[in-house]
């Protein structure tokens, strides 16, 4: 009787009574979150703006790689893949910040450079179009058809469809 007590006893401290594969589950996935929750503190831990585009690199690589059979695609997705994690897992987060601001103004380069070369200008509700005569840009709505293009600059006239 003495045995059963204490058994009793210990089992109530201990929360193994009733429903222990619930609490005991609960634990435990308690103890595993508190445990990559310490691991992530003062870590970066986020997805920015180049982890995105490191990942949609991998996307893509991987989908390349399918139907293309070669050991550099499986190299470079490994490559891309353990930098991503090293930037995720980094305690350096200064660093990684500026690699972040590094990355967004190459890419804003990269994107006014295309904009000039194709004479997007991201204005979704005008067009612009030179003068034949003197090079003169000019901006006219989009979605009327032929018009006449009046320049300010030389006072020509030219035909274009908007």
């Amino acid at each position: 009787m003495g045995k059963s007590r204490k058994l009793h006893r210990y089992v109530r401290k201990n929360g193994e009574c009733g429903d222990s594969k619930k609490k005991n589950g609960e634990k435990t996935m308690n103890n595993w979150r508190d445990k990559l929750y310490r691991f992530m503190q003062g870590r970066y831990g986020r997805i920015d703006e180049l982890g995105r585009f490191l990942m949609y690199l991998l996307f893509g690589l991987l989908l390349v790689s399918f139907f293309v059979r070669n050991s550099i695609f499986s190299l470079l997705i490994l490559l891309v893949l353990i930098y991503d994690y090293y930037r995720i897992l980094s305690k350096d987060i200064s660093a990684r910040y500026q690699e972040n601001q590094h990355y967004i103004q190459a890419r804003e380069k990269v994107r006014t450079k295309w904009n000039k070369l194709t004479g997007s200008h991201g204005d979704s509700t005008h067009r612009i179009y030179k003068c034949p005569t003197c090079g003169q840009k000019v901006r006219v709505p989009k979605g009327k058809g032929k018009i006449s293009i009046h320049c300010p600059n030389c006072n020509c006239n030219f035909i274009k469809r908007t």
